[in-house]
């Protein structure tokens, strides 16, 4: 009996830590990156249950998604990890997509980038000068998102007036868009965890600027404060072969 519930046990922890099946090929990059991981606690996402589907991801949108990690907060070297064209089509199946969580899920493609690109990796932590995104005095403006996958469109450049609209966008997110197009590196302070659908207009010459417009039309407010910046820095890293 004692060797029976060993067996058994062996067999839920690797169902638990390691794909099925799973294929990276390279990408077309013609539509941008897309995708992500569905468990069984997942919220709406057209990701199949039980898999992780990334498609034309450059390797740091797989870390991105993998570790929950922005942009803004990734170190990498050599260029094709984070700029250029060099994508990739990721597609992984648990062995039992009926009972995998989405955490289940994240560490198997934490897993299998560590092993398919050779990833070596390690965690730093640098304070600075910066600012936390807050609720404002009377409250958040914002809506609960019903969208079933993420989009933006409007993103600022140029110096031009902005038409920004977002779905299903949680307030990290909005963060790190701050911390590229805002006036500085911003984390999230908010303690909202829902996804949201909202738009936000702001012209920096006419004005509203961005931090009118944020507390203006989302109910929301940036303090300038001391803040602390992780940074996940990949040492090494190989582009996969055909599999």
């Amino acid at each position: 009996m004692k060797l029976i519930l060993f067996l058994l046990s062996a067999t839920l922890l690797h169902a638990q830590t390691a794909f099925e099946v799973a294929s990276i090929k390279p990408g077309d990059n013609l539509s941008g990156v897309e995708g992500g991981c569905h468990g069984i606690d997942s919220k709406r996402t057209p990701v199949p249950l039980g898999r992780c589907v990334i498609t034309d991801g450059r390797l740091s949108h797989m870390i991105g998604i993998a570790w929950n990690v922005s942009m803004t907060n990734l170190k990498s070297e050599p260029d094709w990890i984070a700029r250029g064209n060099v994508r990739f089509n990721l597609e992984a199946k648990a062995e039992d997509p009926k009972t995998a969580t989405e955490q289940q899920l994240l560490q198997m493609l934490q897993a299998l980038l560590v092993e398919r690109f050779k990833l070596k990796y390690h965690r730093e932590e640098l304070e600075m000068s910066g600012y936390a995104l807050m609720v404002a005095k009377n409250g958040p403006k914002l809506k609960e998102s019903t969208a079933d996958r993420k989009h933006f469109a409007g993103l600022p450049s140029g110096g031009k007036p902005v038409a920004m609209s977002m779905q299903k966008v949680s307030m990290a997110s909005l963060a790190d868009m701050l911390s590229g197009y805002g006036p500085g590196f911003t984390v999230d302070k908010t303690g909202l965890t829902g996804e949201y659908d909202f738009t936000l207009n702001w012209d920096d010459s006419a004005g509203p600027s961005l931090i009118g417009a944020l507390q203006e039309q989302l109910g929301l407010k940036m303090v300038g404060q001391k803040v602390t910046k992780s940074l996940f820095v990949v040492d090494s890293a190989e582009k996969p072969g055909l599999n």
